[in-house]
């Protein structure tokens, strides 16, 4: 449904550089990355808000590119909403079949119909400014499907409604794309948004997309130190690799700690260790290893207990963080505490930063 070859654009002294990214019909697709990403400008570029894009921009199979918003037929719905002040409800859903031409009769019938969808009739009367965030993000969404579209772009539309609102709002927002069969493309930056709603997920950073893939994928096998960053990888540490043994090598860490991970980087390789925080044991005491195990032993530095899990700091001749059931912590991990972190090998990622050390 989308499809972008070797998109790029300039807009001041940022830049989209050489962008390709699909999505497939009916896909349910999340744009990950930092503020200043490029992430709303590539909705616009999509949307064809901007002239001189160079590259090609296909929609449905069909070269848009330098063509009218009007004529491609998609959906944006900003972060902001964008409602026009001085419509109602009512006549803000009103508004896109109205400027196509529909007759009076068929647009009453669309906005009585996503009115009552979207749970707005009570408040069809009310101006844009006298409405709470969720009640304009729903205004949003319905005046984007007044239209009828069948590709949906969302740029960051849970950011202001609270959380209990966002909850339920991110399934419905699943229900509505399964029901009507829509293509979305939404950005953000919260990786439990994706989790929730993608079916795949493109991480984008200074306008470059850095890696496309399923979301288990991108999440566990970033391909690079900021892909890791924008996947959620706490622990990114530095090593090299000093040994191989089959599929696994053994990397030194600084401290001198030694681990063992799969990779296929050669002895006197530079790599990062990404290490998942949910994927660690603690336990108190020092403990030896088993079979594909790692173990590094450490002091706790400091615990941040939430609601459901405590983020536990620990000094094992780096920094490492672990997040861990809260009940788990509580007692147990208090800062001087001496403990085992435990990990498989199979759940540390690998990823070779320089081909080799000069003299090894």
């Amino acid at each position: 449904m989308i499809t972008l070859e070797g998109v790029s654009f300039r807009r001041g002294d940022f830049t989209l550089t050489d962008v390709n990214l699909s999505v497939g019909r009916g896909e349910y697709l999340f744009l990950l990355g930092p503020s200043g990403a490029g992430k709303t400008l590539l909705l616009e570029v999509i949307a064809g808000l901007h002239p001189g894009v160079a590259g090609r921009v296909l929609i449905r199979g069909r070269d848009m590119t330098g063509r009218s918003p009007e004529s491609r037929k998609v959906a944006l719905v900003y972060q902001d909403y964008a409602l026009f002040p001085h419509l109602t409800v009512r006549e803000n859903i009103a508004f896109g079949p109205r400027m196509r031409g529909d007759d009076l009769r068929s647009i009453q019938g669309t906005v009585d119909r996503l009115l009552g969808r979207f749970g707005l009739r009570d408040l069809e009367s009310r101006y844009p400014g006298t409405l709470s965030g969720g009640e304009r993000q729903r205004v949003a969404l319905a005046r984007a499907l007044a239209t009828e579209p069948d590709i949906l772009l969302l740029d960051e539309p849970f950011t202001a409604v609270d959380p209990e609102l966002r909850a339920r709002f991110i399934r419905e927002m699943r229900e509505l794309q399964r029901e009507q069969g829509l293509t979305i493309l939404q950005v953000s930056h919260a990786r439990d948004e994706a989790f929730a709603l993608a079916d795949r997920v493109a991480l984008i950073s200074a306008g470059r997309i850095l890696q496309t893939g399923p979301l288990n994928e991108v999440f566990r096998r970033p391909v690079s130190r900021e892909a890791a960053r924008i996947a959620g990888t706490g622990n990114q540490v530095d090593g090299i690799v000093v040994g191989q043994n089959g599929p696994a090598a053994e990397i030194e860490l600084p401290g001198g700690r030694r681990i063992r991970a799969k990779t296929p980087a050669t002895q006197g390789t530079r790599v990062v260790a990404c290490i998942p925080e949910a994927e660690i044991t603690l336990v108190p005491g020092v403990l030896r290893g088993g079979p594909g195990a790692v173990v590094l032993r450490g002091k706790v530095t400091g615990v941040v207990n939430g609601e459901d899990h405590a983020r536990v700091e620990i000094s094992c001749g780096f920094p490492l963080v672990a997040r861990v059931p809260t009940m788990e912590a509580a007692g147990l991990l208090t800062p001087g505490t001496e403990v085992s972190a435990i990990i498989l090998e199979g759940d540390i990622h690998v990823i070779e930063e320089i081909e080799a050390v000069p003299g090894s």
